[in-house]
């Protein structure tokens, strides 16, 4: 009975010796081995934490109001360019999409609820409500499709020295926040304005376009003048934390 005790007493020694070990070891934080958590991804990058789209964003790509405070910090300030040599023609659009679609029908498909496409991919009925205004519409001839950064700004910050591909790229980009559809006439009220010289009417949707506007810049290169980028900060700041 005597050494029945004593092999029990050691074995719980050694189980409280192996416990202690456990609390004391490198359980409590990375060994030299370890790898970097995901978590300390930078915002900014993909697949970030922050680099989702907000619960309600319409427009595909976005990221959360601080990656697109980042973003913004980062980019060049510069006068705006000339537009010698623009055309619209130099950024072709829209480009075919496959299915007999085009980039306009797929967009509006992507856009609108409910919506019928004729065998020409033309969409034949549905219903849209414009981020600008808010105003629903339920014919799609009175739909535009908006280039967030029109393709006369991004001329002048910087895709003068593109080459085609680049531009057509550019023009029917259907990942990054840059093609959304809108009432015709916000669209045309717009024209190919910055930021500082003109805002959706519907200040709720600021939050939004700052954050696409400032992406898809970023997305390219493209420059900001000093004025268009104090009005993004305060399209971001209209962003509800």
């Amino acid at each position: 009975m005597g050494r029945q005790i004593r092999v029990r007493d050691a074995v719980l020694a050694a189980a409280v010796l192996l416990a202690v070990a456990g609390c004391s070891g490198t359980g409590t934080a990375p060994g030299k081995d370890a790898k970097p958590s995901a978590a300390g991804t930078s915002p900014s990058a993909p697949g970030g934490a922050d680099a989702k789209p907000a619960s309600g964003d319409v427009l595909p790509g976005m990221v959360g109001v601080q990656a697109a405070r980042t973003q913004l910090a980062a980019l060049k300030v510069a006068p705006p360019g000339t537009m010698a040599g623009y055309s619209r023609a130099k950024f072709t659009h829209w480009a075919e999409q496959g299915n007999k679609c085009d980039t306009r029908e797929v967009v509006l498909k992507r856009d609108g609820k409910d919506v019928a496409q004729d065998a020409e991919c033309k969409a034949v009925s549905g219903t849209w409500k414009s981020l600008y205004d808010g105003v629903v519409v339920t014919e799609a001839s009175k739909m535009d499709i908006d280039h967030i950064v029109p393709l006369a700004e991004g001329w002048r910050s910087g895709a003068a020295g593109w080459d085609a591909a680049r531009r057509k790229a550019f023009a029917n980009d259907l990942t990054h926040p840059q093609l959304l559809s809108v009432t015709a006439a916000t669209n045309r009220s717009k024209g190919d304005q910055s930021p500082d010289l003109w805002q959706p009417p519907d200040k709720s949707s600021w939050c939004q376009y700052g954050r696409a506007w400032t992406t898809v810049k970023s997305t390219y290169g493209l420059t900001v003048t000093e004025p268009e980028k104090k009005m993004l900060g305060t399209m971001l700041d209209s962003c509800v934390a």
